[in-house]
C-alpha cells in the first residue's frame, strides 16, 4: 500500500495516493468531496456533456482501497453528491454499488456545501463527528485543532528537473489537515491562494498524491 505517514494531535495517519486517509488504530478510511453525479448535473444545468463516468471511476477507487486498507468505519467528508438532484440521479448499479461498500461498516455521510439535506442512503448523517482527539467536518474553522476537513480540492505543484508536476494534495500543519478532493472531474484551489496560506501555518506541508505520495513544504 503506497501511503505517506503522518502525525495530528498525537494520532498516525496515513496519506494513500488515492487521494484517501487512513487512521489504522481505528480501522477508518476517510475520504472528501466524492461529487458523485457531476458529469450528470453539469449537463442537466446546460454545460459540456462530459463522459458519464466519473462516479464509476470513484467507486472503483474507493472499493480498492477499502479492500486495501479494510477498513470498518468510512466517513464521507461532505460533498459527496454534485447536488440532491444528481444524488438521485445515480444510476441503480452504482446505488447497488455504494450499499455493498456500505454492508458491515459504519458508514458517515458529513454533509457538505454541496449536499446539506437529506439522502436516500444508508448510514449515519452528521454536520460533523468528534473522535477524539480528532474532528471530521466539511469546512475548515480557523482556530480549531485536530481538524480533518476538505471543500477547498487542494492542489500543489513540485519543481522539479526544469518541470512542474501539479496534483490533488493533503496540506498538513500542527493543527489541521486539509483532504484533497476525491472524486473525479473535480477541480483544484492552488496551495498558494490566499485561502489556504491563511488557514495552514508557515510551517505547513502538501503531500502530493499519486502512486508514491510525496511530502514536501506547503508550496506558497
Amino acid at each position: 500500500m503506497n501511503t505517506c505517514a503522518l502525525t495530528l494531535a498525537g494520532s498516525t495517519l496515513q496519506a494513500l495516493g488515492s487521494g484517501a486517509l487512513f487512521w489504522p488504530e481505528h480501522d477508518l478510511l476517510c475520504v472528501s468531496d466524492l461529487h458523485l453525479g457531476k458529469a450528470e448535473r453539469i449537463a442537466r444545468r446546460g454545460g459540456s456533456h462530459l463522459p458519464p463516468y466519473e462516479t464509476r471511476d470513484t467507486l472503483i477507487r474507493l472499493s480498492n482501497d477499502l479492500e486495501i486498507t479494510r477498513a470498518r468505519t468510512v466517513i464521507c467528508l461532505g460533498d459527496s453528491f454534485d447536488d440532491l438532484s444528481a444524488a438521485q440521479a445515480l444510476q441503480e448499479d452504482d446505488r447497488l454499488w455504494i450499499t455493498r461498500l456500505q454492508a458491515g461498516r459504519r458508514w458517515v455521510w458529513i454533509e457538505g456545501n454541496h449536499d446539506p439535506g437529506p439522502i436516500e442512503f444508508g448510514g449515519t448523517h452528521l454536520a460533523e463527528l468528534s473522535r477524539p482527539p480528532l474532528t471530521f467536518r466539511h469546512t475548515a474553522r480557523p482556530g480549531s485543532s485536530g481538524e480533518i476537513s476538505g471543500h477547498y480540492h487542494p492542489k500543489a505543484t513540485l519543481h522539479a528537473r526544469g518541470r512542474a508536476i501539479t496534483r490533488p494534495a493533503f496540506l498538513i500543519d500542527s493543527y489541521r489537515l486539509i483532504m484533497p478532493a476525491y472524486g473525479t472531474y473535480t477541480g483544484g484551489l492552488r496551495s498558494d491562494n490566499v485561502v489556504l496560506t491563511q488557514l495552514m501555518q508557515p510551517d505547513a506541508h502538501a503531500i502530493l498524491t499519486g502512486p508514491k505520495p510525496l511530502l514536501i513544504p506547503m508550496p506558497r
